[in-house]
């Protein structure tokens, strides 16, 4: 059993049980190990969800960076950037639902280890936006409260989009994208 393959699985159960509901009996037995093997992996259920936390912003900001470094304009990186991380939070549901429900769970040692990888992945977000702002195409009041507001409507969707549903994540990218480019005022 490979370590990749326990942590998809803690994801999924994570994702299902919660973090503080799972224990590492359950992760074992869906990686059909004994407990014990399981601890041979990994010291502890927190060090899995520092390694999962850990794997998704690394994911997550490496296509962001693959985004940066496009040479388009601040509003077409923008637009790239909803739907490569819409995209990924549709694909990746378990791990990404880990990232974003559960990283309030780490101990305070794991969290100042996972602190600065989740800030480096707002901080290209701010750095996008305020691309936009120097350059003309956006107008915000606050780079940070902007890129905030902007996380948190695309991270909500992880409750609420269903694949088959009315609409693909791709046309709710664009819906967001457009919502956070022209504003809702009629235009």
């Amino acid at each position: 059993m490979s370590r990749e393959a326990i942590l998809e699985s803690a994801a999924q159960v994570f994702r299902q049980k919660g973090y503080g509901g799972a224990s590492m009996a359950d992760i074992a037995e869906v990686v059909q190990l004994q407990k014990a093997s399981l601890y041979h992996h990994f010291a502890s259920k927190q060090e899995i969800l520092l390694e999962l936390l850990d794997k998704a912003l690394l994911m997550v900001s490496g296509q962001m960076d693959l985004v940066m470094a496009k040479n388009l304009p601040a509003d077409e990186k923008l637009r790239l950037a909803i739907r490569s991380y819409l995209s990924t939070l549709n694909e990746q549901g378990d791990l990404v639902s880990v990232l974003l429900l559960e990283y309030r769970s780490l101990d305070p040692e794991y969290q100042a280890r996972h602190i600065p990888l989740r800030d480096k992945f707002e901080s290209l977000w701010r750095e996008l936006i305020q691309e936009g702002v120097d350059t003309g195409f956006f107008s915000v009041d606050d780079v940070q409260v902007t890129v905030r507001g902007l996380m948190g409507a695309l991270n909500w969707s992880i409750t609420w989009y269903k694949p088959a549903g009315r609409l693909s994540i791709e046309e709710i990218a664009d819906i967001f994208a457009n919502m956070f480019l022209k504003g809702l005022r009629k235009q």
